[in-house]
């Protein structure tokens, strides 16, 4: 018998990958008429079903009524191509009042990390290429998700971002189509032995013993890079850190994102009472990691400090 939308929903806030690939194979026709009624035929359409797609992956929990599921992948859709013709924006979403939660209902990333598809989710993310992958975690899983802000993180054109996201979502959006319940990897141990490490490594830098943390966690040749700034090795990120210290300045961590080789820590920047507009709110690291070391580091700051 053929499950109704509402049935699906339940299943796919449940955590089953199948489900939502079942609920999105259904309605995709619709999601691709409303693209093409705002877009015309072409790759910015696809894009925007793709993108609804992803979206979908992290806020199906957010979905009030699972028997109109249709109308708020629609209005996803609908929204993401009007945003297309005036240019991108950091976070493609419906309407406001689709996302309108019971106040003790989970946020997405709490029904996420419960959820058996956050596996699913992040399997997938880490059968993409680097690169892929790479713009996939910054544009869906961090506050640096506009195209510009991507661009400047990669140290690639824009243009390169677009074309990264439109085969990573190609990637996602298919393999969500014919998702299985095989089970994948547990990820949440892997997840919470990240989250420990960098709270234990921020938790030494503010100590000042960052000296210590490098030289245990880095390469040798390890790389910085700050956008529009300078690049160095090991020397600039220690002499930064010791100078934020000596200035008074903390850094509280916030956000740990990982899959593969590929880990990102957000961070508070809290600047020193007598001088709050010392440095921006705050950070992003960007870490590739070369057998559980770090060979790069680009430090972005998603907010400029104020001048």
């Amino acid at each position: 018998m053929t499950q109704s939308d509402g049935e699906l929903v339940v299943l796919a806030q449940a955590g089953d990958a199948a489900a939502l690939g079942a609920l999105l194979a259904r309605h995709e026709a619709g999601m691709r008429a409303v693209a093409l009624s705002v877009l015309g035929y072409g790759p910015d359409a696809e894009d925007a079903v793709q993108d609804t797609m992803v979206v979908a992956l992290r806020r199906i929990g957010e979905v009030r009524d699972p028997s109109a599921v249709g109308p708020w992948l629609r209005a996803i859709v609908r929204n993401n191509s009007r945003t297309a013709l005036r240019g991108p924006r950091a976070v493609p979403v419906a309407e406001p009042e689709w996302f309108t939660r019971p106040a003790d209902t989970p946020t997405p990333e709490e029904a996420l990390d419960r959820a058996a598809m956050r596996d699913w989710v992040w399997h997938s993310v880490g059968q993409l290429s680097e690169p892929d992958r790479l713009v996939t975690l910054l544009r869906y899983f961090s506050d640096a998700s506009s195209y510009e802000q991507i661009a400047a993180v990669c140290g690639v054109p824009v243009g390169t971002v677009r074309s990264r996201l439109s085969h990573a979502r190609r990637a996602l959006a298919g393999g969500l189509r014919t998702a299985a319940t095989t089970a994948h990897a547990d990820v949440a141990t892997f997840n919470d032995t990240r989250w420990r490490e960098g709270s234990d490594m921020l938790t030494a830098a503010m100590g000042g013993d960052f000296e210590r943390v490098v030289r245990d966690s880095w390469w040798p040749n390890a790389e910085m890079i700050v956008p529009g700034g300078p690049r160095g090795g090991r020397d600039l990120a220690i002499g930064g850190m010791n100078r934020d210290l000596a200035a008074g300045v903390r850094q509280r961590l916030r956000n740990v994102v990982s899959s593969g080789n590929v880990l990102i820590w957000e961070t508070d920047l809290i600047s020193p009472p007598d001088d709050p507009e010392h440095c921006p709110p705050a950070a992003l690291w960007l870490q590739v990691l070369r057998e559980g070391r770090v060979r790069q580091l680009t430090l972005f700051h998603p907010v400029p400090a104020r001048v």
